[in-house]
C-alpha cells in the first residue's frame, strides 16, 4: 500500500526545479504551469503546488486563483496542468491519490470550484487525415473524422476522472469546450532538416516563402523594445478577424516575466519588408517544445507573404 501523497505549497525556485528536471528527462509540461505564467496572469492570485511522497516531491503545478466579489471564496484553475502522473505508468498510482488531496487543499484555502486541463492525448488524427476530410466536405467538426490512433490509457482517463466527480465541459462548435483549445495541432521537429520540413509543405506555401524571399522580407529576433511594433500589427488582426486585443502592457508583462525566469522562453519574431513590420510572432519554449503564441499581420504588403516568411 503506497503511502498518501500531502498537497502543499512550494516556492517558484522548488517549482521550477522541478519542471527543469522533468523536462530534461523528456517530459512535456505546459508554459501554463511554469511559475512565471503567474506573473503574466496579474489579476489572478496564484499559488505553486506539489505532490509530495514523504519528502520527495512527485508532482507539480501553478493554479490561479479568482476570488469571487465580496467573499473570501475562489475558482481555482490549473491550465493545461497539472503535471502529475495522470495515467499511473510512471508510479503505478490511482489518480485518486493525486487528486483528493489536490481538491481537500484547495478546499481548505477556500475554492468553491476547480478547474484543470491534463495533458492526455485521446486521440490523434495526420494531417493528410484531416485534408482528406476538408476536401470530401463530410466532416464538420473534428470529432466527425475517424481518428488514426487512440490511446486506450488517455481514454482509461477520461473515464477514472467521471468516476471521480470530475465533469467535462461541451465540446461546443470551434473546438474551444475550455479555456484553452482542446484540440491542437503539433509539428515534429526532431531529426528533421529544414529541407524536410518544407517537403512537408503543400506547393502554395512553398511558392510562397519563395516569393517572400525574392521580394526582401527578412524575419529577424525582436526584444522587448520592439513590442509595441508587434502589438500595431497585433491590433490590426485583432480589427480585421474580429476578436479583442490584448493590451501592450499584457505583452511587456509577459515578456519581463518569462524572461526573467529564462531568457529562452519567449522569443518574438518580426517579418520586416523595407524596414516595416509586417507580421510578427511570439514563441514559447519549455524544454524541447515550443508553441507559436500569438501572431499578428499587417494590412499592408500581404502581396509579399509576410506571414509565410515567419512561419
Amino acid at each position: 500500500m503506497p503511502t498518501p501523497l500531502e498537497v502543499r505549497r512550494i516556492t517558484p525556485e522548488e517549482h521550477l526545479g522541478y519542471v527543469e528536471a522533468r523536462t530534461a528527462a523528456g517530459a512535456d509540461i505546459s508554459f501554463l504551469q511554469v511559475p512565471s505564467w503567474a506573473g503574466v496572469k496579474a489579476e489572478w492570485k496564484h499559488a505553486s503546488l506539489g505532490w509530495f511522497d514523504g519528502d520527495e516531491l512527485v508532482g507539480a503545478g501553478l493554479v490561479l486563483l479568482r476570488q469571487v466579489p465580496k467573499v473570501k471564496r475562489f475558482l481555482a484553475y490549473l491550465p493545461e496542468g497539472p503535471d502529475i502522473d495522470w495515467t499511473g505508468a510512471r508510479t503505478g498510482r490511482d489518480l485518486a491519490d493525486w487528486l483528493d488531496p489536490l481538491a481537500a487543499h484547495l478546499k481548505a484555502i477556500g475554492a468553491f470550484a476547480v478547474k484543470m486541463g491534463p495533458l492526455v492525448t485521446v486521440r490523434t488524427w495526420d494531417a493528410d487525415t484531416l485534408k482528406a476530410a476538408i476536401a470530401e466536405g463530410t466532416a464538420k467538426r473534428l470529432r466527425d473524422v475517424p481518428a488514426d490512433t487512440t490511446d486506450d490509457s488517455g481514454l482509461a482517463v477520461a473515464d477514472r476522472l467521471v468516476e471521480l466527480g470530475w465533469s467535462q465541459k461541451a465540446d461546443t462548435g470551434a473546438g474551444f469546450g475550455d479555456v484553452q483549445p482542446r484540440y491542437v495541432f503539433q509539428v515534429p521537429l526532431e531529426g528533421r532538416s529544414e529541407a524536410d520540413l518544407l517537403t512537408g509543405f503543400n506547393q502554395l506555401w512553398r511558392r510562397n516563402i519563395k516569393k517572400a524571399d525574392k521580394a526582401g522580407v527578412v524575419v529577424e529576433h525582436g526584444g522587448f523594445d520592439d513590442l509595441p511594433a508587434f502589438h500595431e500589427v497585433y491590433v490590426e488582426t485583432a480589427l480585421r478577424d474580429g476578436f479583442t486585443p490584448r493590451g501592450l502592457a499584457y505583452f511587456q508583462r509577459m515578456w519581463r516575466a518569462m524572461s526573467a525566469e529564462d531568457p529562452s522562453r519567449i522569443t518574438l519574431y518580426l517579418a520586416k519588408h523595407e524596414g516595416r513590420v509586417l507580421a510578427a510572432t511570439t514563441l514559447v519554449r519549455v524544454g524541447q517544445h515550443a508553441w507559436y503564441s500569438y501572431g499578428a499581420s499587417s494590412n499592408e504588403g500581404r502581396d509579399v507573404r509576410p506571414s509565410n516568411a515567419i512561419q
